[in-house]
């Protein structure tokens, strides 16, 4: 349960208005949301993050992991790649993007042209090789397959095995979603000659695969949990609450996490 003395928040609610809102995902197993003292318009950003360039980066970041989390969760990918270009290789942000492109559009018609999910994030070599891609995706596919629809350079591609033996999909897909938040951070280093052209993302993803989110909400966060609870048939498995990080500035928040989507099996 969540409630507790030094909650009071999660008792009585001073305003009709007000309560307490989350955003469920239950395929990719996780919810996060946080109390709203009102429900009037206004501005929803960490104070302070606007005139801090570095913290305004920084939780740009954050919400950039938390949707690849979500990503690879929903869609089941556990399988780490990477692709990088032989020779010289490659410094156009522009042409690489247009590369992959190719690449997954070479590698659906060699699948049978059905569409399936995939992420990919574009990284700066550290040693002036360029730029290179990591990617991931779910389905087993030969590396026969992945060599010749890219055509550029070399192929690298596994899945994660390397956890406890009782690891799911989602805690293997979320593995892969850590591997892949981590070069996503790497975007926004502003480093003369690294800068991303503007319109260009950070990340791409397949499009139509994206996780369906369902608003909840209560007038306790116990009330909350409950109703997730009822919609994925379990209790969380992992949980966070703001009031236990004493540096959380934000108002309080809640994220819940599950160890298999609803009505999915470990």
């Amino acid at each position: 349960m969540l409630a507790s003395e030094d909650r009071p928040a999660s008792h009585v609610l001073r305003r009709p208005d007000a309560g307490w809102f989350l955003s469920l995902y239950p395929s990719a197993g996780e919810a996060g949301g946080s109390f709203v003292s009102s429900l009037r318009r206004g501005g929803t950003g960490i104070r302070g993050a606007a005139v801090d360039p570095d913290r305004s980066r920084a939780e740009a970041a954050r919400r950039a992991g938390v949707k690849v989390r979500r990503y690879c969760a929903a869609n089941g990918l556990d399988r780490m790649g990477t692709l990088t270009y032989a020779g010289g290789g490659c410094h156009d942000p522009r042409q690489v993007r247009a590369d992959v492109a190719d690449f997954f559009r070479r590698l659906r018609t060699g699948l049978g042209g059905d569409p399936f999910p995939y992420l990919w994030v574009p990284e700066w070599h550290p040693g002036g090789h360029g730029l290179h891609l990591h990617y991931a995706m779910g389905q087993f596919v030969a590396r026969s397959t992945l060599v010749d629809a890219w055509g550029r350079g070399f192929v690298h591609i596994k899945r994660f095995t390397n956890l406890p033996s009782r690891s799911g999909p989602l805690t293997r897909s979320r593995a892969a979603a850590r591997y892949l938040s981590k070069y996503v951070s790497k975007s926004f280093d502003t480093a003369p000659g690294r800068e991303r052209p503007a319109g260009l993302h950070r990340y791409e993803v397949a499009e139509g695969f994206q996780p369906r989110g369902i608003r909840l909400s209560g007038r306790s966060p116990d009330e909350v949990l409950a109703k997730a609870s009822s919609v994925m048939g379990a209790q969380p498995s992992s949980l966070w609450w703001s009031g236990d990080s004493p540096s959380w500035e934000g108002p309080p928040a809640y994220w819940f996490a599950w160890d298999r989507p609803a009505g999915g099996v470990s």
